[in-house]
């Protein structure tokens, strides 16, 4: 049940229903993170917003990212294993999980691996900017207790929409 009246529809979907004047904005955000130009692939991108999701604990953000980065990942030729087979998206995601903590804890020690493994500036960048705005946007969802399927199918279309259509729609 969410803390504030909200329409009955999951996640970030109801709040942003609700609150159009923050739609945009936050929506604009997204899109610019997720499908704006980046040296990461949009799959690459969902991949760390899924990721920072998932490790905040955050049911609809993760389902959501997660289906988007498997849809976009195919897409792009490569497996939903990506992140763990690629020495890149390892050392970024390390990143990310750090900045997910704590921003201060990212070490230039994590910059160094990930620059060892052909990450440019932008890339890193881009990174955490990611985790930084995914942190944020899971804690506005929970913190508001929108509703959250646990139905992976629910997440679905949603994703196939948002992978083919982007975030201005």
């Amino acid at each position: 049940m969410p803390h504030i009246n909200l329409p009955e529809l999951p996640g970030m979907v109801g709040l942003l229903v609700q609150y159009p004047h923050t739609a945009g904005p936050l929506n604009g955000l997204a899109d610019a993170l997720l499908r704006g130009p980046s040296p990461l692939t949009p799959g690459e991108r969902e991949t760390i917003a899924a990721y920072v999701s998932s490790r905040n604990e955050c049911t609809y953000c993760s389902g959501i990212h997660s289906a988007v980065a498997g849809h976009l990942l195919h897409q792009e030729g490569k497996t939903t294993e990506h992140a763990q087979t690629d020495q890149k998206m390892r050392a970024l995601l390390s990143i990310a999980e750090k900045v997910r903590v704590d921003g201060r804890s990212v070490s230039p020690a994590d910059i160094d691996l990930a620059r060892e493994h052909g990450a440019d500036d932008k890339t890193i960048h881009d990174t955490v900017l990611i985790a930084a705005a995914f942190s944020m946007y899971n804690r506005y969802v929970d913190g508001l207790a929108t509703l959250a399927p646990r139905e992976p199918e629910v997440y679905a279309q949603h994703a196939k929409n948002l992978a083919e259509g982007g975030y201005l729609r």
